[in-house]
């Protein structure tokens, strides 16, 4: 069922739109507003939030991101057999080949990566408030590290600013820009 609903399309989506962005730039917020943005335009879609498909430790201490893009390959197929063509994935793009595997997995006519900026002391305020757990300090410090790695891949199509403004604005913002929808 999954192999037809991709061949009816040559084996591809019509669009795949990522965010990425640091901890704290508001990766998931955006997601789930940008969804719903969709939802009322009644325009298919699917919203992923990569990260979430691989909260894990697994029993041999390896490394889990082979398992989260499994994950994120059996939830893709599972929405494609529903006829979804649009995938809206969050997830932070460190390098080139986070982004090939993404497309491998989400094979598509069109993918947009839209990252998402603030200060360094917002998105590290963000962290602060979201996580109060034991990693806490581990994630706000990871914070500045993140970004610069960002700022080195340059896998982004354009950004948009998340401080200051409402969640709506950037997620109506992002999703002009990546030619989701018009104003």
């Amino acid at each position: 069922m999954v192999e037809l609903a991709l061949k009816s399309n040559g084996g591809l989506t019509e669009s795949l739109l990522i965010i990425t962005g640091t901890m704290g730039s508001g990766k998931t917020s955006v997601l789930a507003e940008a969804s719903d943005i969709l939802a009322l335009r009644q325009i298919a879609h699917a919203a992923i939030d990569v990260d979430a498909l691989g909260l894990a430790h697994l029993p041999s201490g390896g490394c889990s991101d082979a398992v989260m893009y499994g994950n994120l390959r059996s939830v893709c197929k599972n929405y494609a057999a529903l006829g979804v063509q649009r995938f809206l994935l969050a997830r932070a793009m460190e390098d080139r080949a986070q982004l090939e595997r993404c497309r491998d997995i989400v094979p598509t006519k069109d993918t947009v990566v839209c990252r998402l900026t603030a200060s360094i002391a917002a998105m590290k305020q963000r962290v602060k408030m979201r996580d109060i757990g034991v990693s806490q300090r581990e994630y706000v410090a990871r914070v500045a590290k993140v970004n610069a790695i960002l700022d080195r891949a340059r896998l982004e199509h354009f950004t948009v600013t998340n401080e200051n403004r409402s969640l709506t604005h950037v997620a109506l913002e992002m999703l002009i820009k990546a030619g989701w929808i018009s104003n």
